[in-house]
């Protein structure tokens, strides 16, 4: 099924989806003056704000710091690289042949980023309500059923130890790779003492993924 079939949008602006779903190499391979990293802009801006205004309403008793961590948790890259896979949107995407044997990261990441270029293409097109019927339709669901993409064990860390006067401090054990296709390996440390070891594709991811495991090693609840 073709895309404006699957989602029903009726275009006469077709090369606007076509930018939306160009990786820069298939551009660059076919002489083409556009990708889909200025529609990844706008759709980042036409989610954060569809996404907050929903929390807004659904959650009157939250205060601004409760509600940023919640639309965090819905606009991260993870939720994003679900919702692509849940909606098929690699099948539309054009990349050049030279970039065809993608690593894994590299295709998650462009997966997560063609969610916000299509709906940045949708919301140039079709306008607000549109777009926002479909965000409403297709991720709104996730949070009404209190999904967890993204849980932000850093923070949690750091009030911890702010609440202890503890020093939390990350520290690189080791890199690897190449530039584009990095894995870091990272520990946090709690008063000088290593409390876990984190694997990550960046820096953040591995910083992350250590403090989960000094959360559970000091049992912190709330998380």
């Amino acid at each position: 099924m073709n895309l404006f079939e699957k989602f029903g949008i009726k275009t006469d602006n077709k090369i606007l989806y076509e930018t939306a779903f160009s990786h820069g190499s298939y551009s660059t391979i076919h002489g083409l003056d556009y990708n889909y990293e200025r529609l990844e802009f706008l759709g980042d801006s036409v989610l954060s704000v569809i996404v907050s205004e929903y929390l807004y309403e659904k959650y009157p008793q939250y205060g601004e710091g409760k509600l940023t961590k919640l639309r965090a948790n819905y606009v991260c890259q993870f939720a994003l690289i679900h919702y692509s896979e849940e909606l098929g949107l690699d099948e539309y995407l054009h990349v050049s042949d030279q970039e065809s044997n993608l690593t894994k990261n590299e295709l998650m990441s462009i997966k997560a980023d063609i969610v916000e270029s299509f709906l940045g293409a949708m919301f140039l097109d079709q306008g607000w309500d549109f777009v926002k019927n479909f965000v409403a339709e297709n991720i709104f669901k996730f949070i009404d059923k209190k999904v967890v993409f993204f849980a932000d064990y850093k923070s949690t860390m750091k009030e911890y130890g702010d609440a202890n006067e503890m020093d939390v401090s990350y520290e690189i054990l080791e890199e690897y790779g190449v530039p584009h296709d990095k894995t870091f390996i990272i520990a946090i440390m709690v008063d000088g003492k290593e409390m876990g070891v984190g694997k990550g594709r960046n820096k953040k991811e591995a910083e992350q993924a250590a403090a989960k495991i000094a959360i559970e090693k000091l049992n912190i609840k709330g998380v």
